[in-house]
């Protein structure tokens, strides 16, 4: 039987062939130009690359219809206006090296991207010619370069974005929505380039202006990011700078009171360049743990300079992430760098908390106003006996103290609006920033008085914050000081809670807790750590237990002692309830000025708000 050699057809099957030019740039443009503010972004960036000291920005109709970025950097002559619309033609990388690429683009795809999809013309001047030229480009076919007329520096204009590809053109948003998308980018590379004067706007008034402010370079850092960010994080900013093996780290980061709920207001740059990288925010989240809760989020803005050769930025069609070499050396650097920061901060507090606890006094004092012209009538002994219950009026007055300040464990007399400061403290006002202890309103809150205002403490939420310092303490010098207890506690727990609880008794050992089983369904506490002084212990164990649920393994465990040390102190704490002599406040008021990260509990909330004279004066029209 014969075999014939055929060619057999599957239907829908075709032969490989390479695609035109014109394609192979409009799928590059679909990875690139995502958005009009894309555009923004890639053509802003060409022009900080290009030297320029003013950028220029136009949208109209979000960008649909009209991109116009105009800057005075170095410009381009006609033989680089001819290359720089083709693909992979660029003048940023010399040598070839991607390791080595010290600007913010490199790849040749953005101009030749943005002329697949739109009507691009490009005019530009370069520094040393006095001729202009002009290039246009339209659906990725350009035509020749002809002479014009600007002065020195580079105008793209875009039109008609994405009219050669309607399906991305579909996926647009407003263009309320899309101009703001582009103010937010231009917002963020001018973070980094504060010498830089940057403008927005839609040809007929300018949106956003960020001017530049003539002073040293680190002042004019401040305000731009006061610009961008607002004044709240100027007057609330810790200043950050260190170095490591080459790599040096800037910025300024918020007080832990001034957070959202989002991580909006962080902004991270590595070598000039936004990023948004999970090893970066993972280090912020890691050293803001003692201080906020796990939905809160500070204000950042860091910039990262790393040497050359030891990251790659080539990672991410957008660049918006990067790949180190040595990512455990620069998650050390962030996270030593910020604490150190929040440590140098001692027990200041977000100037936010007074802002809002005046804005809240504001509005009551409007509400409750009386009516011009009302004559009113004042019983001065009603108003007086009713001022002293109120004053120190508690809710539980038999709540126990738990604390290793001077502070009494028996119920104390009640304090009384006259109670007088210790001398010393009361003759030296102006040496101790968190003022005399003047009363203690419903058994929580601790009036002090300072030589510019007054101060509101939570007493549990500050003692807590100094319990959990003075744990981490004794824990950084590998032991935590022990107390017998002269009756030990038995607790009954279900099995689960309770094989939790002994799986980790050389973890809670370490932190000064002794556990021991004893018998089915229960342990014994023995020790407990000294500096918590009486607490519940029952209540104590079973916390512990669902913290360990919701850590996980032992491993995590070791990771989230920190967590396992809040939990304590919590229990460990001055309760609220609990009245207070006026030498207690005072000790508590003196070890918070002497203790880091004071200034807020271990979630981020103030302990404490100060209200300046002038405030309370302007609250009572005085001003």
């Amino acid at each position: 039987m014969a075999v014939t050699n055929k060619t057999i057809k599957i239907e829908g099957l075709r032969q490989v062939r390479r695609l035109p030019d014109d394609l192979i740039n409009r799928i590059a443009a679909g990875e690139v130009i995502e958005r009009p503010a894309s555009a923004v972004k890639e053509l802003v960036e060409n022009s900080i690359d290009a030297g320029a000291k003013h950028i220029d920005v136009i949208m109209r109709d979000g960008g649909r219809t009209l991109i116009s970025v105009t800057d005075d950097g170095s410009g381009m002559d006609e033989n680089d206006l001819t290359l720089a619309v083709e693909r992979h033609a660029t003048s940023k990388i010399p040598t070839g090296d991607l390791t080595e690429i010290s600007t913010l683009g490199f790849r040749g795809e953005a101009l030749p991207s943005i002329g697949a999809v739109s009507r691009m013309t490009i005019t530009s001047r370069s520094s040393n010619s006095n001729t202009s030229w002009k290039i246009h480009v339209s659906g990725g076919i350009a035509d020749p370069v002809i002479p014009a007329a600007i002065k020195e520096g580079t105008r793209v204009e875009i039109r008609d974005l994405f009219y050669a590809t309607p399906a991305r053109l579909k996926f647009l948003k407003t263009a309320r929505t899309e101009f703001g998308h582009a103010a937010e980018a231009i917002r963020r590379i001018s973070m980094a380039n504060p010498s830089i004067t940057f403008t927005l706007g839609d040809g007929n008034r300018t949106n956003v202006r960020l001017n530049v402010k003539p002073d040293k370079f680190p002042i004019m850092k401040l305000a731009r990011l006061s610009a961008v960010m607002g004044r709240e994080f100027e007057d609330n900013a810790l200043p950050v700078e260190a170095e490591r093996e080459g790599f040096v780290l800037t910025g300024y980061i918020g007080l832990p009171t001034l957070n959202r709920r989002t991580s909006s207001h962080q902004f991270l740059f590595v070598n000039g360049r936004p990023v948004r990288d999970k090893l970066l925010y993972g280090s912020v989240r890691a050293a803001y743990s003692d201080f906020l809760a796990h939905d809160r989020h500070p204000f950042i803005a860091l910039f990262l300079e790393a040497p050359p050769g030891t990251l790659d930025v080539n990672v991410h069609p957008a660049k918006t992430e990067v790949r180190f070499q040595q990512p455990g050396l620069v998650r050390g650097l962030i996270i030593g760098s910020l604490k150190r920061a929040l440590a140098e901060a001692g027990h200041r507090t977000s100037s936010t908390v007074s802002t809002t606890a005046l804005g809240i006094l504001g509005r009551t004092a409007a509400t409750n106003a009386y009516p011009d012209g009302a004559n009113i009538k004042y019983n001065y002994q009603s108003s007086i006996g009713a001022g002293t219950d109120y004053i120190g009026q508690s809710k539980t007055a038999g709540d126990k103290l738990n604390s290793d300040l001077p502070l009494n464990s028996k119920p104390l007399a009640r304090p009384t609006i006259n109670s007088n400061s210790t001398p010393e403290i009361e003759a030296n006002l102006g040496n101790y920033p968190l003022g005399a202890a003047r009363t203690q309103l419903h058994a929580n809150y601790i009036v002090s008085q300072t030589d510019q205002g007054l101060i509101i403490v939570d007493q549990h939420a500050a003692h807590e914050r100094l319990v959990y310092e003075r744990m981490k303490e004794s824990l950084s010098q590998g032991y935590v000081k022990r107390q017998l207890l002269l009756i030990p506690e038995i607790v009954e727990l279900d099995q689960i809670k309770l094989t939790r609880i002994l799986e980790h008794t050389a973890y809670f050992e370490k932190l000064g807790l002794i556990i021991e089983e004893f018998g089915a369904g229960a342990l014994i506490v023995r020790e407990i750590p000294s500096l918590l002084g009486e607490i519940d212990v029952q209540k104590l164990i079973v916390d512990l237990a669902d913290d360990l649920e919701e850590i996980g393994t032992p491993t995590a465990l070791e990771d989230k002692l920190g967590h396992i040390c809040g939990t304590i102190a919590c229990h460990g704490s001055i309760r609220a309830g609990r009245l207070l002599k006026v030498e207690e406040m005072n000790a508590l008021l003196r070890e918070m000025e002497e203790t880091p990260y004071s200034g807020q509990c271990n979630h981020g909330r103030p302990t404490y708000i100060e209200l300046k004279l002038a405030d309370i004066e302007r609250l009572f029209g005085r001003r």
